[in-house]
């Protein structure tokens, strides 16, 4: 993420933390900022992540899914 270079990194996340963070889905896709909703959201599944105290919480079980899907039970993958 280059463009994180001389700017403020989004949810107070180091800009070398964004480059290796990866979706735990089985893709392992790369992850984006959504400053709308303060969430991190996997540019292949869709699933979105909280950030909670600056820490991204990369869990699948604790996922939003694309449709605003809460999280469930069970996870596929």
């Amino acid at each position: 993420m280059a463009e994180l270079t001389g700017r403020p990194a989004p949810f107070g996340i180091a800009a070398d933390l964004w480059e290796i963070l990866a979706c735990p889905c089985p893709e392992h896709a790369p992850v984006r900022a959504d400053e709308e909703t303060g969430r991190i959201v996997c540019t292949s599944c869709g699933r979105s992540f909280e950030v909670r105290d600056g820490i991204p919480v990369m869990l699948l079980d604790e996922a939003i899914g694309p449709d605003g899907e809460a999280p469930s039970a069970s996870v596929d993958g």
